[in-house]
This record gives structure tokens, C-alpha cells and sequence, in this order.
């Protein structure tokens, strides 16, 4: 049976050593370790990754199993394909591939985390909580983009909680500036929207953004969701400007597949 486990390891592996290990998502940690965490599908797998940290000389001060809550996403067949693309669940060696969008200043302008070098968003990328919700666009097979559907639990008074988890979902969404203007972000999104109502059995999902992101309001009018949200200067841009952030839902109720 698939298990997740963790490798804390002292001092800052290499890399490339991901690759060597089963491709294991690696991180440095600010303490002076690397923090390895991958899927193991048996005793054996586990053995070999203990052989090969012992091979590359690492220093192993922990192995735990990591619990972790059924991920929805990994019950589903990938990849799923449009007219033009195909969707399918990220992997750690994607890192590359998304900095060379992620690192745009036309693009971090709009993200959580602005453009950084690639080691840090390799680090970022491989993290498990966001490989878990990160799916990757491609393009004749080369990506052009990356999304986010986070399955949520929506709210409830404490007698009805139970029957709300699960229920919601958030969506996010990223395009290479390059293949802008061919309705790939629309089809892409558009997919996600299927995936969530007809796969994956959300009633409502959400998304958000700064209200001066044009392309992503318009996008998620253009696939039907509607505003619900216009909060004024609650959030601070690392610019220092506070701005406005617009929010956006969509129920599968009110859902009509095109």
C-alpha cells in the first residue's frame, strides 16, 4: 500500500540528488536540513531510498510516515483532454518547465510569491500540500501553464459540519504570457469547472483575485461564474499599494456545460 514518507537529512543535499532517490521532492530547510518527501509504494521502495541516502553519504537524523487526508484529485484518471490540451497532476520535476513563466515579472506581479530564482521555486513547487493542487497545462506536450483546485469544506452550523466538508472548491490558474490571446486559459479553466462538477461532485466553487488583474476577472466571467465579492483596499500589493480584491462563484446548479 502507497504510503507518504519524510526523510529529514543534515545539511543541504544537492538537486540533483532528487533524481537519484526515486525522485523524491526535496527542500531545504532554514535549520541546515533537506527535508525529502515522496510516495512509496512498498517496504522495498523504502529500503532503497534508506540504501541510497547511505550511499550518497547524507546524514539521516528522521523518517516518519506522514498521515495525510485522502487527496481527491488522485482518485481520478489523468490526464484529461480538451480540444487543444490535456490537464494532468504536477509532478516535482515540472519546476522548471512553470519558472519559465513563474519568473516573469508580468506575471509574479499578480502572484503570492513574486518571481524568484528557480532553486527556490523548485522548493516551493516540489512541497507535497502543493503538488497535491497544482495540475499542469500542456500544449503539444510542452507546458504553457499551471492550475490550482484546492477542495475545501465549506461552512456549516456545527449539527450539519459533516455534510459540508468537502463541498467547495477553489481554483487558480497561471498561462505563459506567450500563449496568451488563443483561449487556451478559457479552455483549461473551463475543463477544471467539468472536473470539479461532474468529476469530483462539488456544489460551488470559487476564485479570486486583485481587482486590477483584468484577464483573471474577465476570464472567470467569460466561464460563468459571477461576483460576489468586491472588498476595497484589503489587500497589500509588495508594492506597498493596499488594493482591491474581487471575488467570484459559481454553483454546479447553475452550471450549463458548453
Amino acid at each position: 500500500m502507497t504510503a507518504t514518507y519524510e526523510f529529514v537529512v543534515d545539511g543541504h543535499l544537492d538537486d540533483h540528488w532528487s533524481a537519484f532517490l526515486g525522485g523524491l521532492a526535496l527542500r531545504h530547510v532554514g535549520d541546515g536540513t533537506s527535508l525529502l518527501t515522496g510516495a512509496l509504494a512498498d517496504q522495498s521502495q523504502l529500503h532503497g531510498v534508506l540504501s541510497g541516502l547511505r550511499d550518497v553519504g547524507a546524514g539521516l537524523l528522521a523518517v516518519r510516515m506522514v498521515e495525510e487526508e485522502p487527496n481527491p484529485l488522485a482518485g481520478l484518471a489523468w490526464p484529461k483532454r480538451t480540444e487543444r490540451l490535456s490537464l494532468r497532476r504536477a509532478r516535482a520535476d515540472d519546476a522548471e518547465a512553470t519558472w519559465q513563466f513563474r519568473r516573469l515579472d508580468s506575471v509574479g506581479r499578480w502572484q503570492t510569491h513574486g518571481p524568484m530564482d528557480l532553486e527556490d521555486h523548485r522548493s516551493r513547487f516540489a512541497e507535497p500540500d502543493a503538488l497535491a493542487v497544482t495540475l499542469v497545462v500542456e500544449l503539444d506536450g510542452e507546458v504553457i501553464g499551471d492550475l490550482m483546485l484546492r477542495v475545501q469544506d465549506a461552512w456549516g452550523q456545527a449539527e450539519v459540519q459533516d455534510d459540508a466538508r468537502g463541498t467547495q472548491a477553489e481554483l487558480a490558474w497561471t498561462l505563459h504570457p506567450a500563449c496568451e490571446g488563443n483561449g487556451y486559459a478559457t479552455e483549461a479553466v473551463r475543463e477544471l469547472i467539468r472536473i470539479c462538477f461532474s468529476e469530483l461532485g462539488i456544489r460551488r466553487i470559487v476564485a479570486e483575485c486583485f481587482a486590477g488583474n483584468d484577464r483573471s476577472w474577465r476570464l472567470m466571467e467569460r466561464v460563468g461564474m459571477r461576483r460576489e465579492l468586491h472588498a476595497v483596499r484589503d489587500a497589500l500589493h509588495r508594492s506597498g499599494e493596499w488594493m482591491d480584491t474581487l471575488g467570484y462563484a459559481l454553483l454546479r446548479s447553475d452550471h450549463v456545460e458548453s
